[in-house]
């Protein structure tokens, strides 16, 4: 097989546009899967348009052998043509190994956050804030920007690390209001921190730098752009009509932004690449699926996706369902236990196998896109409470009958486990409508027949994935 890293790459303009097109040629075919809810593939009936060899084949598969599908591993006894797909996608899909920061940031040094800075955070956030701020701080330095800009600060976490403990002067931009004020009362138990470490042991330093917020949407590049422009000497902004005063003097810019959600980043890089004052952009971004797409042009806002002239002229389409689905995690699935990886398709088959039930006896309920909440997960744990307290009966020789819900076979095996366990889904997914149609107000009909629906459904469980 071709080394994957050798076919496509981004080292030039021209390698990542052929990496681009080959990518649309692969996925255009499948627009009729990619396009669809996982709720469709069973109200459509989708798995008539799949080869038949590749349902025959993966219907027999182990479910652990299915969860490694996303990451592009596959089984050698598989049809041509299947192992030929798998293969293609790993290729064309873009590499997600993680980097080692000292080969991309030499002497970028990663300091450990005190237990005042890390107030509030948990651990994967503290991680995050730990190694985003040092990178941050580093760049600056090198093209010695003034003022980073925290877009989407959120409760100014990443903003207050590079104030305090980098000494930067940061400028925090975040929509809701709430976390502004949540931001500055943060800040100030902060500072009053370093105030006094600093009058105990460096008496000749003044009084530490603290963050500047600003609450306001950034719907623009020219918001944002404006935003950037404000001297980080201001008083804090709470109001949107006051962007428009802009320092005399212009500044160096850092935009930075720990997951800066949808079109926001979209937004940080746009402005990087037309407000000259800004000289890097630090972006992890987030949310893919809040992308704006085929939209026009409205009051200076661009649509986030597509951004570059190449994927333009490829004429590339996601829709929702595919930018949602761009969200799920290969490695998240790959790491599943059996268990939890059936628990998922099973939960994910029964609310389609619902809206076959909505589709089919109450159909002027479907044009509204229903929603049921979680259903599926409150449904969950009360089948592991179950299965918890069977298991226990089960030490202690008790052997009552207590069924074990999902596909757990009976306490004490024999023939009958299967029949048991095909039963006990059926009652799961029966249970599950009638929660379904209680939360939408509806009564069940003495007509619908739940067994039928899920008899059809139930087969193609594993497919949700």
């Amino acid at each position: 097989m071709e080394d994957c890293s050798q076919k496509y790459s981004c080292r030039t303009a021209k390698k990542t546009l052929e990496w681009i097109n080959a990518i649309v040629t692969f996925i255009k075919p499948y627009a009729f899967l990619t396009n669809a809810h996982v709720t469709n593939f069973f109200t459509h009936k989708l798995w008539q348009s799949i080869d038949p060899d590749w349902l025959h084949c993966l219907r027999n598969e182990p479910v652990q052998n299915l969860l490694l599908i996303p990451c592009g591993i596959i089984q050698e006894h598989w049809p041509a043509s299947l192992k030929e797909f798998v293969l293609d996608l790993k290729c064309l899909a873009f590499p997600r190994e993680q980097a080692h920061l000292n080969k991309l940031f030499p002497g970028v040094n990663v300091v450990s956050l005190n237990s005042v800075l890390a107030q509030g955070m948990n651990f994967k956030k503290k991680h995050e804030v730990e190694v985003l701020s040092a990178v941050v701080s580093s760049i600056a330095n090198s093209v010695g920007a003034q003022t980073i800009v925290d877009v989407g600060a959120g409760q100014g976490y990443l903003a207050q690390v590079l104030s305090f403990q980098y000494q930067h002067s940061v400028v925090a931009i975040d929509a809701c209001s709430h976390h502004g004020t949540v931001m500055e009362k943060r800040a100030e138990r902060i500072k009053k921190h370093y105030t006094a470490q600093m009058r105990k042991h460096y008496p000749e330093i003044g009084i530490p730098n603290v963050p500047k917020t600003i609450t306001s949407r950034v719907m623009s590049i020219d918001m944002l752009k404006a935003l950037t422009s404000m001297s980080p000497h201001i008083d804090n902004v709470k109001r949107p009509e006051l962007i428009g005063q802009v320092a005399d003097d212009k500044t160096s810019l850092i935009l930075a932004g720990l997951h800066a959600c949808g079109d926001l980043s979209v937004t940080m890089l746009k402005t990087f690449i037309e407000c000259k004052d800004v000289k890097a952009v630090v972006s992890i971004g987030c949310c893919y699926n809040l992308l704006s797409e085929g939209c026009l042009d409205i009051a200076g806002s661009q649509c986030g996706f597509p951004m570059s002239y190449g994927v333009k002229s490829a004429g590339i389409s996601l829709g929702k369902s595919s930018r949602d689905l761009a969200c799920q995690s290969a490695e998240r699935w790959r790491i599943l236990k059996e268990d939890a990886g059936l628990h998922n398709f099973e939960l994910h088959a029964f609310r389609a196998a619902f809206q076959m039930v909505l589709c089919k006896y109450y159909p002027e309920i479907i044009t509204s896109s229903p929603s049921i909440g979680r259903q599926g997960k409150v449904l969950r744990r009360q089948q592991q409470r179950r299965i918890l307290q069977s298991s226990i009966n089960c030490e202690e020789g008790d052997y009552s009958g207590s069924a074990l819900y999902s596909h757990e076979f009976s306490c004490n095996g024999g023939t009958s486990g299967n029949e048991t366990a095909a039963a006990n889904k059926f009652l799961l997914f029966e249970k599950f409508s009638q929660s379904g149609l209680s939360c939408l107000g509806l009564k069940s009909l003495q007509e619908t027949h739940f067994h039928e629906i899920w008899k059809e459904a139930e087969p193609f469980a594993v497919w949700s994935l």
